[in-house]
């Protein structure tokens, strides 16, 4: 007996990485491939009140999703999701054989109740109605109970578990769709969506379609190479093999092997997914991706940090995504302030009066390293190198704010024989007359995403004393890595988290840079030394 149907929602979840902008060709090609897979619902993206355009998935209605839906739509049954904050029903027209068979009604815990008002009128206009709650582990067993006899009144044709956070575990699932199976009405289908942040979506996905055998008729969600948000969903094609090779099921395995080679490959230069341990530690405390993906911006940042931050900000925020919220929250845990008055007088009679040289880990550090020696023979400036220890140009002190720098190189016999610039948020746990620890707090300056990059905050702790220049090298900027091209000054220094957008992140630092120029107590001269994409930003503000 085949009890469970196999749902493809690579156009809507996977709408999410593109701004929902696939692209008409990428839109029909994988449609055309999930019909021929005998795939046997297919959702082609959202219904919403706005946000239209050209080659996006996005609907206000099955008039406007008809020109993307084939006049022979092989069997296969076609939806779209419908997100009760941005959707209002009112612009729901009524059910066309030749468009959307079915909408699914997605909502929060706190808008159930408005929500099966429009799960009713999605079935008064001809509908096949799913009720898709966020999060179905927000809701306690009584909750719960009480959810399901509100659906019972529906009488829906699937509700779905929605495992929104990727937190779930067998044990997990099994209780709730036990729940679920003793109180739903007997003619309501079970569905599962899941999210990949801990490694679980697949087999989740299969001890789903085993326990519902016998009990329930069963959709199971999954998207072409499992594309999604953050870490992702069910892969398609995974759990399709499963279906075929163990349970008898029919999909064509080729047919989705085709969507990924004609789409999904270079769908994949556009944007990423999968599993990390970011993700994975999300998944842990239920958390929107939207965390993550802010707090993996931070240069100091750690997974263990991200951990301690999502905990300390509370069960119900991080569901959501406050970016005030965690930027507070990430200053306080990593800036714990302290008085460095001491500290800062004794940089004073070395920095005060002298010229400086920034060495920052650009690759131009290298590349360019003839005429950083030739700068240091004329001027013989004081030498911070910032994050590093270049192995054959000497310098006077290393200053350390990124904590996974200073694990690095903490032990290093070339950064322990230094004196050490190190701000608080590191605990070195070290009593080293080396050391010299500066405040985090009073070197950061809030406005922008990456409040503590290390080049901005050496400049900001430099304006404290009265220097006579400061030149800059190795201060180069970001850009995507081809071949063997790189960012910094050694293949060691090298860091997979670089942003997705080099030109976003060297904006910002480029307008940080403006802001200290323009706003620095201390006018001393200033200059690079090495080639720098922030060039031009001297040039309209000294």
């Amino acid at each position: 007996m085949q009890h469970a149907k196999l749902l493809d929602c690579t156009l809507r979840d996977g709408a999410y990485l593109l701004d929902k902008r696939f692209g008409d060709n990428n839109i029909r090609g994988i449609i055309a491939g999930l019909i021929k897979a005998r795939v046997d619902l297919i959702e082609v993206g959202f219904f919403q009140d706005e946000g239209f355009g050209e080659g996006k998935t996005v609907f206000k209605n099955s008039a406007d999703a008809k020109r993307f839906i084939p006049k022979d739509k092989g069997g296969c049954m076609f939806t779209v999701l419908a997100d009760h904050s941005r959707y209002s029903i009112d612009n729901l027209d009524e059910c066309m054989p030749d468009s959307i068979d079915a909408v699914r009604e997605c909502f929060f815990k706190v808008e159930r109740a408005a929500a099966i008002e429009d799960c009713k009128r999605i079935k008064e206009k001809g509908y096949r109605c799913f009720v898709q709650p966020v999060d179905i582990l927000g809701y306690s067993d009584i909750e719960l109970i009480e959810f399901l006899e509100m659906v019972n009144e529906v009488e829906p044709y699937c509700l779905s578990i929605v495992d929104t956070f990727g937190s779930m575990y067998q044990e997990d699932l099994h209780r709730v769709f036990e729940l679920i199976d003793h109180n739903l009405v007997s003619t309501c289908k079970v569905g599962f969506h899941s999210h990949n942040n801990m490694q679980m979506s697949n087999a989740l996905s299969q001890g789903f379609v085993r326990m519902t055998y016998g009990k329930r008729e069963a959709i199971v969600d999954g998207t072409i190479s499992g594309m999604g948000r953050g870490a992702g969903n069910t892969p398609t094609e995974l759990i399709a093999q499963y279906m075929v090779s163990k349970l008898g099921y029919n999909y064509d395995i080729d047919a989705l092997l085709d969507i990924i080679d004609d789409h999904m490959d270079n769908i994949r230069t556009r944007c990423t997914w999968g599993y990390s341990t970011p993700f994975f530690v999300a998944g842990c405390y239920s958390a929107h991706v939207n965390n993550i993906a802010y707090l993996t911006q931070k240069n100091s940042i750690r997974s263990k940090d991200i951990r301690y931050i999502l905990n300390k900000i509370g069960a119900i925020p991080r569901k959501r995504y406050d970016y005030d919220l965690l930027e507070k929250t990430y200053v306080e845990y990593l800036g714990s302030d302290i008085d460095d008055r001491a500290a800062l007088e004794r940089l004073r009679a070395e920095l005060e009066g002298r010229d400086v040289l920034l060495l920052l880990p650009g690759s131009t550090a290298t590349t360019e390293q003839e005429r950083i020696d030739t700068y240091i023979d004329r001027h013989e400036p004081v030498v911070i190198s910032i994050n590093y220890v270049h192995s054959r140009i000497r310098s006077d002190f290393v200053y350390m704010s990124n904590l996974r720098r200073y694990s690095y190189w903490k032990d290093d016999p070339s950064y322990t024989a230094q004196e050490r610039i190190v701000t608080s948020n590191i605990k070195t746990g070290t009593d080293d007359d080396k050391e010299i620890v500066i405040s985090f707090n009073k070197l950061i300056k809030c406005g922008w995403d990456h409040v503590d990059n290390s080049g901005l905050m050496v400049l900001r702790l430099l304006d404290r004393f009265d220097v006579r220049s400061i030149a800059v090298a190795g201060f180069d900027g970001y850009s995507y890595r081809t071949g063997t091209s790189r960012n910094y000054a050694t293949e060691d220094l090298e860091l997979s988290n670089v942003s997705e957008d080099p030109g976003k992140l060297n904006k910002e630092i480029g307008s940080q840079l403006k802001d200290y120029l323009e706003t620095r107590e201390h006018h001393c001269g200033f200059k690079f030394i090495t080639e720098s994409r922030f060039s031009d930003v001297l040039d309209g503000a000294l």
